[in-house]
């Protein structure tokens, strides 16, 4: 029992010292598919891709809203200013367009948009229309990993 205690500890101790990337060290990016409009889940998917992943210096760093995510990009609906960013008084809508201007991709559903009514001057600034060839090139490039919330 204490060999085993002793050896997980180990392993914990050499993982927990693996070298953090930096900017600039990395290689590969993140597709987020984010297709909720609960801004509890929205703001833990843009924080995650933003801190975690874009400020890392991965790229490109992409999140692409559909079904029901469409709805946070509209810039005519007050977003929610959700627990997590109280504090900040940052609504989801802040948080996307922080996420943009340090470099990260939003991505619209094209055909979600078109169920929503939605066009692409409806978006807050920045929010590009997707299109088979924008969201198929980051999906399938092999250095772009995707995470779905």
């Amino acid at each position: 029992m204490k060999k085993r205690l002793v050896s997980m500890l180990l392993i914990l101790i050499v993982l927990g010292s693996a070298p953090v990337a930096s900017a600039g060290e990395v290689d590969g990016g993140l597709f987020v598919n984010l297709t909720t409009d609960d801004t509890w889940a929205a703001a833990k998917a843009i924080l995650f891709a933003h801190e975690k992943v874009l400020k890392r210096g991965y790229k490109p760093v992409a999140i692409w809203l559909n079904v029901r995510a469409i709805y946070l990009a509209d810039k005519k609906r007050a977003s929610h200013v959700h627990g997590l960013m109280k504090e900040q008084g940052r609504s989801i809508q802040d948080m996307l367009r922080a996420f943009m201007a340090d470099g990260g991709m939003v991505i619209a559903c094209m055909a979600c948009a078109q169920a929503a009514g939605l066009t692409e001057a409806d978006f807050i600034a920045g929010v590009r229309m997707g299109n088979p060839d924008l969201v198929t090139g980051l999906l399938f490039d092999p250095k772009v990993k995707t995470l779905s919330w």
